[in-house]
């Protein structure tokens, strides 16, 4: 399968570059350099080779991520590999686009974090604790480690996924990557709500509002004290955020097959996004499907034939929505 649009990793290189291009330069004050900068927006910025293998290979997967040809890309991720075992993005690749079962992935995943780690260095993971994805070279390696986790919990493996996700915010708790919603998940899929309490309560994300936290809010809610002021507070938040998600955990939407990797905030997709990837974390409560119906005005039928059309609304047979 071709690549539709390019990567938007690719743009790292930017940074990179601009990154490496300061590198060579001295600066007198702090205007000076402001006045460089600005002399630069528009331009196609100077050509400087990079200093070491692993940049040099770090580039190569760059344009890999431009590259439209997925032949082509294992092919470069090989290359830069070749030019440094170091390179984690290359192994990440790989792991993408090359593997064929998560076992592969896996251990695609397992060479990039160990790649990371000797490109990093322990100095590294010491000093940039706290604001690990702010220092760019660090990327690939969490970019690994979120590969890594994902493919354990695929596989089963749900204790050391969780043990990444953790250790990725203890790293950066700005958590550029989203890591906190996926976590926020995996505690909810098993029932592990002290810890989901925690996690949601953690001073740097009390004031989430991403439509994972907020229906993680509600749900955890309602496992506390089950249909109380508070539970439909959380509730009534998480519609007002995104009325789209309730309507797929629900049933009165189809739950799609594919989901868009172009969301939106308050949008559909955002909605089907949560319901696919969140749907098992709710059904696992009793009585809390009831309670969203009943929320969200949806009357229960006590006789409905097994063939006739759901009166939740969806669309679907009787038996094939509600009545499964």
């Amino acid at each position: 399968m071709e690549k539709e649009k390019i990567d938007p990793r690719a743009m790292e290189k930017m940074t990179s570059d601009l990154t490496r291009l300061l590198q060579n330069k001295t600066f007198d004050s702090e205007n000076e350099m402001k006045v460089y900068l600005n002399g630069l927006i528009g331009k196609e910025l100077p050509d400087v080779p990079p200093k070491d293998a692993l940049s040099y290979a770090q580039d190569i997967i760059y344009d890999a991520w431009e590259t439209e040809s997925r032949k082509e890309r294992i092919k470069m991720a090989r290359e830069a590999l070749s030019v440094s075992p170091d390179c984690a993005d290359a192994y990440n690749l790989l792991a993408e686009e090359e593997a064929g079962t998560f076992e592969e992935a896996k251990k695609l995943y397992e060479k990039a974090v160990e790649a990371g780690e000797r490109a990093l260095g322990k100095k590294t993971f010491k000093e940039s604790k706290g604001y690990f994805w702010g220092v760019l070279k660090t990327r690939p390696y969490m970019r690994a480690r979120a590969g890594l986790a994902q493919s354990l919990w695929k596989s089963g493996d749900h204790e050391k996924a969780i043990a990444h996700y953790r250790d990725m915010l203890r790293l950066n708790p700005n958590d550029n990557q989203g890591i906190r919603y996926i976590l926020s998940g995996c505690l909810a899929r098993l029932k592990k709500y002290e810890e989901l309490d925690k996690l949601l309560n953690k001073r740097e994300y009390k004031n989430d509002c991403g439509i994972e936290w907020l229906y993680a809010q509600a749900l955890l809610s309602f496992v506390k004290e089950g249909d109380s002021q508070n539970s439909r507070q959380y509730l009534n938040a998480a519609i007002k955020s995104n009325s789209y998600a309730v309507d797929y955990l629900v049933g009165r939407r189809r739950m799609p097959t594919v989901v868009s990797d172009t969301i939106a905030m308050h949008s559909e997709e955002e909605g089907a996004y949560y319901a696919v990837n969140f749907y098992e974390a709710w059904v696992e409560v009793s009585g809390v499907i009831k309670w969203l119906k009943k929320r969200v005005g949806i009357k229960a039928f006590v006789k409905v034939g097994r063939n006739e059309l759901c009166p939740c609304g969806s669309g679907k047979k009787y038996k094939k929505c509600c009545g499964q």
